[in-house]
């Protein structure tokens, strides 16, 4: 990934804002994120929330938000399962069929496609969590091995969990992509599409929004890669080592989201 210059954010007109970790943590608000985010749209940055989330729609996630005291719009949200079924639909052919390997809470979203758990075009990939197994890895490795394609939601390494620092599906995408010799598509963040899809709805150039987040792979060196500002919170998944043994230059770094209206303000 490249070392970016670093860039004022005096020309910052929207930001892609990550959620979990960076706006809450679990099912509680972190501490000064909703009065810097009303702060924030007060200042009249257009705001989107991306979210590498998978495991619920669009709606279920502004109604969590909406429990922890945050306005958020469904059209305001971007997710991998938004962005998978836009891919979906601009392909050729008519409908592809699919074998999902997601979470039941967004099966769906996908009702629209037929289900084939036997000679699929495309293996879906999103979190399941404890679900994973070997029967159901050499499965899918079965039907890539025999023409599918590979769609993984994202390909995080890790996330912030109760305990600390937790597996996510980027091993098991990593995995599948070792054994078939194949490279998966990948939707969610650090996929320029995906920062893409969010700009789209802002009508704003990428020279002109920061994405903060607290992911210093996905969320700053993503944006970075997309022609975006990158800013990293250190909070959630942050941690310090891990970002000093990163190619990854944030543009900027601040304590928490609650920080980022004053540093905003600093450089205007």
């Amino acid at each position: 990934m490249r070392m970016p210059a670093k860039t004022s954010l005096a020309n910052i007109c929207g930001l892609l804002i990550d959620l979990d970790e960076v706006l809450y943590t679990g099912k509680e608000a972190l501490p000064g994120a909703r009065d810097a985010l009303h702060t924030i749209r007060q200042r009249g940055l257009v705001c989107r929330f991306l979210t590498n989330t998978t495991t619920k729609t669009a709606s279920e996630v502004v109604a969590k938000l909406a429990g922890m005291g945050f306005e958020i719009k469904p059209e305001e949200i971007v997710t991998p399962v938004i962005a998978t079924k836009n891919f979906l639909n601009s392909q050729s052919g008519g409908k592809p069929k699919l074998h999902l390997l997601i979470r039941e809470s967004v099966l769906p979203d996908f009702e629209e496609f037929p289900q084939d758990d036997e000679a699929p075009d495309y293996v879906i990939v999103g979190d399941i969590g404890a679900q994973w197994s070997y029967p159901l890895l050499n499965k899918a490795f079965r039907q890539l091995m025999h023409g599918a394609d590979l769609i993984a939601m994202h390909k995080n390494k890790f996330f912030q969990a109760d305990g600390g620092l937790a597996l996510d599906i980027g091993a098991f995408v990593a995995g599948l992509e070792y054994v078939t010799g194949r490279q998966a598509t990948i939707i969610g963040k650090p996929s320029p599409d995906f920062f893409d899809l969010a700009l789209q709805s802002m009508d704003l150039p990428a020279e002109k929004v920061a994405m903060i987040g607290d992911d210093i792979e996905s969320d700053v060196g993503g944006g970075q890669n997309a022609g975006l500002t990158g800013i990293l919170v250190q909070t959630g998944k942050y941690r310090a080592d891990y970002v000093a043994e990163s190619e990854v230059e944030p543009d900027a770094m601040v304590n928490s989201f609650a920080d980022l209206p004053n540093r905003l303000l600093l450089e205007n």
